[in-house]
């Protein structure tokens, strides 16, 4: 290290303007006109909160801030001030900033930073949605009690060359994406919804798109206990104490099994762990957390892993009332990691009073291994599977076949394995069909050796659905889901993935059900979860709807190109062929070759005759080609 480098920690605001490229196209003079005056009041509110300017390219900022108050204050004021200027705007010609701050070390250059506090800011800005604001957890714990805020918990995020996950939080955002020479209808993801009688919100920070649920049908669904009869409960991440970043994957691997044993009990709604991942090293606030994630009862913990030795502590509270329910502290050899993880489960099941059947309790006395290395490597192979890459989904992977070579018998080991296979298949990471279809195979074979030796687990079942979808066998690929269902009532992937089959098959009231379920148990849903739930609002000729949950999704993930060919078909249903072109374009764009024929190909053997004939005769209305 060169000691003559100047180094300092500095609070790094990176903002730019999302589509400025389309903005250019569309009319360049008009572009450079409106994003003077939008950066004239953005730079004010960065200078007055006692920011620096150190770097402008274009439509980019870059400042710094001594404290991250002064940093979020500038960020919310500009946006407010950019707010405020659109408003007054055509709305083809609004433009929206994405804002990432982050606290970090940099390297002083003259008037100029650099480093990975610059970078991890700019990569931030880069998944922030339009009009929000990114922050890294650097950022959000110093904030998080001076400006009380809605903050929204995106969970660790692999950014673009940097080294470790980045745990990201948002504020704000908007529904609408601004599109060259056509105005959008405003989008939105949080359903409101009637649930026995009773109306509830889902508890996310974005505008509303009304559901409406069309009449019950008779149709067969998969048992499940009402959840006013189940008490609701969030398994936060339990904290890696050890000194060791490195050990995060054993405390994760503890958290998962915690809640994949607690799930299985009917008389438990359990949070998922995509909801509540979020919320790593958080300092707790119980009524908050309750609020956002719809649970009363919140499980806590921490884990410090030294040598062959292992200290556990482990907390039930109410979060309705702030009492704790129970707690206890565990020093024990790591030999005893299996005994250790069945009492926690027992304490807590004792606490909440629940009566277990035969079966619940057979299950909760069960161990998925008694193998130490094979359970160590199954925790750093869920460790690498959170993050979605091509590069740590086959690191995943080989710690999966280690654990089942260290133990053939470890189902979990089997499950997780069909899952990185799943992925491979869905994701495009296969390099050809037929590759594509050989991961189905793989994921088929190790998600069927999963069942068989443990036919309770709900995971395995939700991957052998996906497989078995991609062999365009959705009998039983339904089938399988509705066993995942019976394990798991709460489990909120197989609910949204179920009323992805119900959309394909236009039982709408049966899939409408299952998505507003899945958005219940999963509060901080993941953006395909607005797949189902555009194309069943699609199946109800609620077309408006429709648009809007398929912006939203667009805006979440640009990338995802079945949510954009659906748009297509809605916007010709609204005749919106305008804006449908453009969409075509996108997808040209992307390297495909839009036609009816590309789209029955993909889809033609997953939905039914008359739903395919929908999605058709709205794709011919938007002017895609036979």
């Amino acid at each position: 290290m060169d000691r003559n480098v100047e180094r300092r920690l500095a609070v790094i605001l990176a903002a730019d303007v999302a589509g400025y490229s389309r903005h250019m196209g569309a009319d360049e003079e008009e572009a450079v006109r409106v994003l003077h005056g939008h950066r004239a009041v953005f730079d004010a509110a960065i200078t007055s909160n006692r920011g620096r300017i150190f770097h402008t390219a274009g439509d980019s900022v870059l400042a710094e801030f001594a404290g991250p108050v002064d940093a979020l204050r500038a960020a919310l004021a500009g946006q407010e001030a950019v707010a405020r200027r659109n408003a007054d705007l055509p709305e083809e010609r609004r433009m929206l900033f994405r804002v990432g701050l982050h606290l970090g070390d940099v390297i002083v250059q003259d008037q100029n930073l650099l480093g990975d506090g610059v970078n991890v800011a700019a990569r931030l800005e880069g998944i922030a949605e339009p009009g929000s604001i990114c922050l890294s957890r650097s950022v959000y714990e110093p904030v998080r009690a001076a400006l009380p805020l809605d903050y929204r918990p995106l969970g660790e995020k692999r950014l673009k060359n940097i080294r470790e996950p980045v745990t990201c939080y948002s504020i704000g955002g908007t529904a609408r994406r601004p599109v060259p020479r056509v105005a959008l209808a405003a989008a939105g993801a949080v359903l409101v919804v009637l649930l026995g009688g009773a109306a509830w919100m889902m508890m996310r920070p974005e505008a509303p798109v009304p559901v409406a649920v069309a009449p019950a049908v008779p149709v067969a669904t998969p048992a499940a206990t009402p959840v006013e009869d189940r008490r609701s409960i969030a398994v936060l991440p339990f904290a890696n104490q050890s000194g060791d970043a490195g050990q995060d994957y054993f405390s994760d691997g503890i958290t998962e099994d915690l809640i994949t044993d607690l799930s299985k009990l009917s008389g438990l709604m359990v949070i998922a762990r995509s909801s509540t991942s979020g919320y790593r090293g958080m300092t707790v606030n119980l009524a908050q957390i309750g609020r956002e994630l719809n649970a009363r009862y919140v499980v806590e913990g921490s884990v410090r892993r030294a040598g062959d030795r292992l200290r556990i502590t482990a907390q039930l509270n109410d979060a309705t009332t702030g009492h704790q329910l129970w707690a206890e502290r565990y020093d024990r050899d790591l030999k005893d990691i299996f005994d250790l993880q069945d009492d926690v489960r027992q304490k807590i099941v004792a606490a909440l009073a629940l009566k277990l059947s035969p079966k619940e309790s057979e299950m909760m006395a069960r161990r998925p291994t008694s193998n130490l290395e094979a359970y160590d490597a199954w925790a750093r192979g869920l460790r690498y599977s959170t993050f979605l890459t091509r590069e740590d989904n086959l690191e995943a992977r080989r710690m999966f076949q280690r654990a089942i070579e260290m133990d053939p018998q470890f189902a979990r080991a089997y499950g997780w394995m069909a899952n990185t296979y799943g992925l491979e298949a869905e994701m495009g990471w296969a390099n050809s069909d037929q590759a594509r279809m050989a991961a189905a195979e793989n994921a088929v074979r190790y998600g069927e050796r999963a069942v068989a030796l443990d036919d309770d687990l709900p995971e395995a079942r939700w991957t052998l659905a996906r497989a078995y979808v991609i062999r365009q066998e959705m009998q039983r690929a339904q089938a399988e889901l509705r066993k995942a269902l019976e394990l798991n009532p709460s489990y909120a992937d197989g609910h949204a993935y179920y009323a992805m089959l119900m959309a394909y098959e236009g039982r709408a009231a049966e899939g409408m059900d299952h998505i507003q379920q899945a958005m219940r148990f999963n509060p901080q849903f993941p953006f395909w979860y607005l797949t189902p739930l555009g194309n069943l609002q699609l199946v109800l000729g609620r077309y408006e709807e429709a648009e809007a949950t398929f912006r939203k999704l667009l805006e979440r993930n640009p990338n995802w190109q079945q949510g954009r060919r659906m748009l297509i078909s809605t916007l010709g249903y609204l005749g919106k062929v305008e804006e449908a072109q453009w969409e075509i374009a996108e997808l040209q764009a992307a390297g495909i070759d839009y036609s009816i024929a590309w789209e029955s190909q993909q889809r033609g053997q997953q939905r039914s005759p008359a739903e395919m004939e929908r999605v058709f005769q709205g794709l011919r209305k938007a002017g895609v080609k036979e």
